[in-house]
């Protein structure tokens, strides 16, 4: 009999303010240990927390981001309450968090897994401000603290037990990773803390009622989610198959050895002692903000794939790696937007634009020719910048093509002036900075491509004369004996000649 992974996650993202929860002190990285907790980070007597405002409304966007821009699941009125537990970096004694009434109630996330999607639903998200960090290394066999982190402005982000297996639990840690980069509410650097996952994991049998969960903390990389999950749930079922009971405990994943290890029982809520924080008032959204702050949203990430599904005539696997981004789905629309200009200005010209004119079929529509030029775009955004950028390590923000220069240099496959094979020559060398235009390269380096059709007669006509075992083949039924002498014909040319021109040719003085 089969066993049953239940999985849910709480991830903690960094809202990005400037300075914290409940106070003025600066959330930049980096600084020396200790050098920004102010007296109202450390507790010290007499102080009084004072709300973020850039956080609530940071908070405010992402409950809209998860309900499709409706405030139902924002809490017009919300209260901040102190959670009590000892632990050397809480100064207080006590984290200010909310509990009973958190600021966004419900709201789904939809995962893509290859060609399923499936929608995870959201309990809560609540505002808290974020621990200090214990350091352990450099200290002579003691313990360092360092409150920095004390009082930096959280969202905690808890899903429902939806999930049910580790790839579903990566696939939605990178949904909400990729929305609040989206509406500019966290830079989402997991190296630096800013995101960070807790994932609840039970097993049970098919249809039985839930089993009893740990808690794996402070997980940072969406490959340590992955293998913890893995191990937790492979030790879990293991344990009951063995006799043993699963006990509700905190845990922690160590990477190194690839396994989880218990580090606390884990606390219910009771046993935090929640109440009402008595420096803070109740949280007040009122409907002037909220109708602000709906004007100011973006264009969805869910909406402007399902736009780029429809107006672009693309997968949704292409429109999913197009809009990962907002700065990637930008840079697509401003390629597509500079391409369509420059093909125009043509036209107006009177310049001929080949193109395969002829029309292509894709998922049951016929694309015209402004098609064609856009999956064109597609395909060069989900390759060759994709492939470019990962290879570097760069944002798309940082590429070293930028959305002008690829546009100048789809425009010269578009109007013949060079192949696809050598395009990818000419992108290489303008992202090596050798060049800023595509003409500039092409004209430096005489890549242009042959299309005179007497130039390009005469090459098939000697290929022809040169292998005629391989036109036997061909008249005999063997295709694969066509595509040796268009490479043939290609390397007569050093691969400037137009294939598609020769392609035509050859097959005409074939059947003749």
């Amino acid at each position: 009999m089969t066993w049953e992974i239940v999985i849910g996650l709480e991830i903690h993202t960094q809202l990005s303010t400037t300075s914290k929860m409940f106070s003025g002190a600066s959330t930049q990285f980096g600084a020396a240990p200790n050098a920004q907790a102010c007296a109202v980070d450390i507790a010290l007597p007499g102080v009084l927390p004072v709300a973020n405002r850039g956080a609530v409304e940071r908070a405010i966007r992402f409950g809209l981001a998860v309900n499709g821009n409706s405030t139902d699941n924002i809490s017009r009125r919300s209260v901040f309450a102190r959670k009590n537990y000892f632990y050397p970096d809480l100064p207080k004694g006590y984290q200010i968090s909310q509990f009973e009434l958190p600021i966004i109630k419900g709201g789904t996330i939809t995962i893509v897994l290859k060609d399923t999607q499936k929608t995870i639903h959201l309990t809560r998200a609540h505002l808290e401000e974020d621990a200090g960090k214990s350091l352990h290394e450099d200290f002579h066999g003691m313990s360092g603290i360092d409150l920095n982190r004390a009082g930096t402005p959280l969202l905690e982000i808890v899903s429902e037990p939806d999930m049910r297996s580790s790839e579903e639990a990566v696939a939605y840690a990178k949904a909400v990773h990729s929305l609040v980069r989206w509406i500019d509410i966290c830079d989402g650097n997991m190296q630096e803390g800013s995101f960070r996952c807790d994932a609840n994991v039970s097993v049970r049998r098919p249809g039985a009622p839930l089993g009893t969960r740990r808690e794996i903390k402070n997980l940072n990389s969406f490959r340590f989610l992955q293998q913890a999950i893995e191990y937790e749930a492979k030790w879990q079922i293991e344990t009951l198959q063995g006799g043993g009971i699963v006990h509700q405990s905190t845990v922690l994943f160590d990477p190194d050895r690839g396994e989880t290890r218990a580090m606390r029982s884990k606390e219910d809520a009771h046993d935090y002692r929640y109440f009402p924080d008595p420096d803070l008032l109740p949280l007040d959204v009122s409907g002037e903000l909220l109708a602000r702050l709906i004007v100011g949203m973006p264009e969805l990430q869910q909406a402007r794939r399902e736009r780029f599904i429809d107006q672009y005539v693309m997968t949704p696997y292409e429109a999913t790696l197009l809009t990962a981004s907002r700065e990637t789905a930008d840079y697509y629309e401003a390629v597509v937007a500079e391409l369509a200009k420059r093909i125009d200005l043509y036209r107006v010209a009177g310049r001929v634009i080949p193109s395969d004119e002829r029309s292509l079929a894709a998922n049951g529509v016929q694309r015209d020719v402004a098609q064609v030029h856009v999956q064109l775009t597609t395909n060069w955004t989900i390759g060759e910048i994709a492939s470019a950028l990962s290879r570097d390590g760069l944002d798309i923000a940082f590429a070293r093509v930028g959305p002008e220069q690829l546009a100048g240099l789809l425009l010269r496959v578009v109007d013949g002036t060079i192949s696809g094979k050598i395009a990818k020559v000419v992108f290489d060398a303008m992202w090596k900075g050798e060049a800023v235009s595509a003409d500039e390269l092409i004209e430096k380096k005489g890549l242009k491509q042959i299309s005179d059709s007497g130039t390009l007669e005469a090459i098939v006509d000697q290929v022809i004369a040169a292998n005629p075992k391989s036109v036997e083949e061909y008249r005999s039924g063997k295709d694969k004996a066509f595509n040796a002498l268009v490479g043939r014909a290609m390397k007569a040319t050093r691969g400037k000649g137009n294939p598609a021109q020769i392609n035509e040719i050859l097959r005409k003085k074939l059947a003749g």
